[in-house]
């Protein structure tokens, strides 16, 4: 972890772009910065989730668990943290949630532009089949016999497909999310080719389930579930 005066605080985006570790001003667990959200606080006073890393001024940096922010919210940790008065809305913790979503639909609509996201049922099950897909993804709120369905090619050929067991499915979005993301109308499944913008996708949805779910990317059965 980068030595500073103040452990709780870090010295800026400039001079702290070497660190790896920061401590969590809640839990007080030494954690990597993907694991954790930079604050910092807004001219206004507000206090506001830095998620790039790149806003100016000193930042505090919070375990990426609603849970812990809504925490740190009751417990005033961040007035504490930065060492005076600051507005951290009980709205945060949601906010935060939100821009996390902006964020992960972002990262869909660079990886669709790079031409890596295929749409649509009979598109993504053929990718499935020839085994050309990285990750599944479905809309959250999509129909259950569809899902059912192409999860079953996934684990059909877990050992074929991109050469891993753990391939990763995606539900963190919705369909109407999607289709913003992807500037069409009624998407429940898409396909993500190789490429390091599907890569940025799938870091953006391990950091928003692991912010919802609190569990440190656990995940049950064969592949990730995410």
């Amino acid at each position: 972890m980068l030595a500073v005066a103040d452990p709780d605080l870090d010295n800026g985006p400039r001079t702290d772009r070497s660190a790896t570790m920061r401590m969590c001003a809640v839990t007080r667990e030494v954690r990597p910065i993907d694991e954790l959200i930079r604050f910092v606080v807004a001219p206004t006073g507000e206090v506001i989730p830095d998620l790039k890393r790149k806003l100016p001024g000193r930042g505090l940096w919070v375990s990426a668990s609603r849970r812990t922010v809504a925490e740190a919210v009751r417990r005033h940790q961040f007035s504490k943290g930065f060492k005076r008065d600051v507005r951290a809305a009980p709205s945060l913790p949601a906010d935060t949630e939100i821009l996390l979503i902006r964020s992960v639909a972002e990262a869909l609509a660079m990886a669709a532009k790079a031409g890596q996201v295929v749409a649509g049922f009979a598109k993504v099950e053929g990718l499935l089949a020839q085994g050309a897909a990285q990750a599944l993804i479905h809309a959250s709120d999509g129909a259950a016999d569809g899902i059912r369905k192409l999860d079953a090619i996934v684990r059909q050929k877990a050992g074929n497909i991109a050469e891993s067991p753990d391939f990763p499915t995606v539900n963190v979005l919705t369909s109407a999310e999607l289709d913003l993301a992807l500037g069409r109308s009624n998407v429940i499944h898409a396909a993500l080719l190789a490429g390091p913008a599907s890569k940025t996708f799938l870091s953006r949805c391990q950091i928003l389930v692991r912010y919802r779910m609190a569990d440190d990317d656990k995940t049950e059965g064969s592949g990730q579930k995410f």
